[in-house]
């Protein structure tokens, strides 16, 4: 992670004092582990599949994403810690112990966020989760979920999937011209090693709609962040990769930009973003507008 947010610039933020406090994001994934690094800041927990009351990840997807967007290192002395490291994380729990999930429930997860927004103050909702495009109508239902979470104020940031990196391999509902679509802006250039993703995995656009995909990237390929348990001796950490590790980057940046300008909307946000991005000289529809940098957002 410290190489994370030097890439994106994010020391600036932290040498000013910017933490993300005072702002909710709601995780839906597979849920979490209460990783020591998140101490004090879980904002509650829904299980969309089990309906169980206690907070758990019988996977490792959600709480490293978890860790990427607000782990506040302290079982690493802060080597590891996430972009936002005092913003309170809701994990929603919409896909198994092999992360996958039915569309069905990935839509309830996205209900119960809107109907629990004023309760929990929740001003973003971070969704690295993708699928591959089967039917029209089909993708229509998750599409217009996210489109109804971004119409009712929260930033909604969607990874862009792992199916590249041919055109037109955004997933749903990383399709979406309302949300917030993320890319790996590091995907063709994998740590020595890995084998958990193949290379140049980033999904991109443009979509089958003709709409520019992604809107941003982050650095993805190679992250260590929070561990469901703990792996090997007594350490808290793994690496994963992905464009889901990417879009946690974003939405970390973003609760830091609202914990300093919590009037912003959500359109806002995103023609910030836009306007801030370090053009990395790829295609458009390979970068979006460039990666994400920090300290320019927060400027």
């Amino acid at each position: 992670m410290d190489r994370v947010r030097k890439a994106v610039h994010a020391q600036e933020a932290y040498q000013k004092g910017f933490f993300g406090q005072g702002v909710t994001v709601a995780v839906l994934d597979t849920g979490l582990f209460l990783h020591p690094d998140f101490t004090g800041r879980v904002a509650g927990f829904q299980d969309i599949l089990r309906k169980r009351g206690m907070c758990y990840d019988d996977s490792s997807h959600g709480t490293h994403v978890g860790g990427i967007l607000a782990g506040d290192g302290r079982m690493s002395a802060g080597k590891y810690a996430g972009i936002a490291p005092a913003c309170r994380i809701l994990p929603v729990k919409v896909l198994d112990r092999k992360g996958n999930g039915m569309r069905s429930d990935v839509e309830k997860g996205i209900a119960w966020v809107i109907q629990k927004k004023e309760e929990y103050g929740i001003r973003i909702m971070n969704i690295s989760v993708g699928t591959v495009k089967e039917d029209q109508e089909l993708d229509r239902t998750i599409l217009d979920a996210v489109e109804r979470a971004w119409d009712s104020g929260i930033v909604v940031v969607v990874a862009g999937g792992n199916m590249g990196p041919e055109p037109m391999s955004i997933t749903v509902p990383g399709n979406s011209r309302k949300v917030i679509t993320v890319g790996a802006s590091d995907d063709c250039r994998l740590p020595a090693g890995r084998r958990d993703v193949r290379p140049c995995y980033s999904g991109r656009g443009p979509t089958h709609e003709c709409i520019c995909k992604p809107d941003i990237c982050a650095p993805g390929s190679g992250i260590m962040a929070c561990a469901p348990k703990l792996v090997g001796k007594g350490f808290f950490y793994q690496v994963k990769s992905g464009t889901s590790m990417a879009t946690p980057v974003v939405s970390g940046a973003i609760a830091l930009l609202l914990s300093r300008y919590p009037n912003l909307t959500n359109v806002e946000v995103k023609m910030r973003l836009r306007e801030t991005a370090e053009d990395l000289g790829m295609p458009r529809n390979q970068q979006g507008w460039g990666q994400i940098h920090v300290g320019r957002l927060l400027a």
